[in-house]
Parts: structure tokens; C-alpha cells; sequence
């Protein structure tokens, strides 16, 4: 087994995802103030994130809550997964498909139920790396230090040999304190010159960002 692992989050990392204005578009359409949308869904929302919920609840929930019809509430779902599911980022997803056999590779999302079949089916996650480990499946989201040592238990690796690439501040620091090392992902050409560094050096944690 090699020494060293890479992580990836997916959401603004492997996936490009920004805000496509859809919410705003149906608090419009609904004659909704701003806000409105969240306000009512949010424990609908958390709860998704950490499985507690079936997407066919979620369904039902969004009819009665915004008082949406059954094609309503499709439409009204279709949108929040064109906007959580985004775009591939080609050149890291191309990247690391390269790694292969080069270290063990994993991602690490906070996601919502019925992630997994759309992100294998759009993009073959789980043929990318060794495993995936999703928040609405463990219950457990970044930054909790249980989410770290879910990670480093199924890819069998112990955390300081692990490379965590997320978006979030908050995830890159909660992390570190797990004892893993971690990157913010900024753009790939930095990304990617971190975990070649990280390679390089068999998991030392001893490389500076030259921009820095």
C-alpha cells in the first residue's frame, strides 16, 4: 500500500459550481421575499446532508412547504441539482486519474442524499479514487474531526500522510487539527503543485506556496 494520500473535496473543487440564481428565481416566481426559500427548508436541508431524510421526504416536503405541485417540485429540484452538481473541473479530475498507484486517493464531501448516483453517473467519482466517503451517508459533515477520522479509517492511512484539497477555510483548519495536512483550493495550477509536493516529499509537511 503507498504511504501517502490524497483527499479531495468535491463541490468548488472537483465539480465548478457557482451560484446559478435559483433560488432567487423561484422565491420571484412563488411572489416570495428573499430568503424565504432557506428560512423554510433549512432543517429539510440539513437534515439531507447528513441522510436523516429520503430524497422522496425531501420531495414532500418541498411540495408542502412552498406549495408547489408534483411538476412543480421536479422542476424545482431539477434546478437545485443543476446547481449542485455544476461542472467537471477537467483539468484536476484529468490530474488525478493520473495518480493512480501513485498514492491513495479519496474524496471527502459534505453532500445531500442522492449525491452519490448522479455524481457516479455524470462523473465517475468512484472509479477516480479509492473511496469516497459522503457526509449524508456517515451523518457526519467537515468540519467535525469525526469526518477526518471516518477518511483516514477506510482508506486505512494515518492522517499525517494525507492531503486534504477543500475549498472552505474552515475545512482546511479543522483538518490540520486532525492532524492531516491540508490546502485550500484556489485554482488548479496551485493544487496541483501542492500535491505534487506532497508526493515528492513522502508526506512531510515542509512545503511553502511560493505566491505566498
Amino acid at each position: 500500500m503507498s504511504r501517502t494520500c490524497v483527499v479531495l473535496d468535491i463541490g468548488g473543487v472537483l465539480e465548478l459550481t457557482p451560484e446559478t440564481g435559483w433560488v432567487q428565481r423561484w422565491e420571484e416566481r412563488l411572489g416570495l421575499r428573499p430568503g424565504t426559500v432557506h428560512e423554510r427548508m433549512g432543517d429539510v436541508w440539513k437534515a439531507g446532508s447528513v441522510g436523516t431524510i429520503s430524497e422522496q421526504e425531501v420531495h414532500d416536503q418541498v411540495g408542502r412547504r412552498l406549495g408547489l405541485d408534483g411538476s412543480e417540485v421536479h422542476a424545482f429540484m431539477t434546478d437545485l441539482w443543476t446547481e449542485y452538481l455544476g461542472t467537471p473541473n477537467e483539468e484536476l479530475i484529468a490530474y488525478v486519474r493520473a495518480l493512480r498507484g501513485r498514492c491513495r486517493l479519496g474524496i471527502l464531501s459534505n453532500s445531500f442524499v442522492g449525491a452519490r448516483q448522479r455524481e457516479t453517473a455524470l462523473y465517475g467519482f468512484d472509479e477516480l479514487v479509492d473511496r469516497i466517503v459522503y457526509s449524508h451517508e456517515t451523518g457526519i459533515e467537515k468540519p467535525d474531526p469525526r469526518a477526518f477520522e471516518a477518511l483516514c479509517g477506510v482508506l486505512d492511512v494515518r492522517p499525517e500522510v494525507c492531503l486534504l484539497i477543500d475549498d472552505f477555510a474552515v475545512n482546511v483548519e479543522a483538518a490540520r487539527a486532525a492532524g492531516m495536512q491540508a490546502f485550500l483550493f484556489e485554482d488548479n495550477a496551485r493544487t496541483i503543485a501542492r500535491i505534487e509536493a506532497h508526493l515528492y516529499t513522502d508526506g512531510q509537511d515542509d512545503w511553502r506556496d511560493p505566491h505566498d
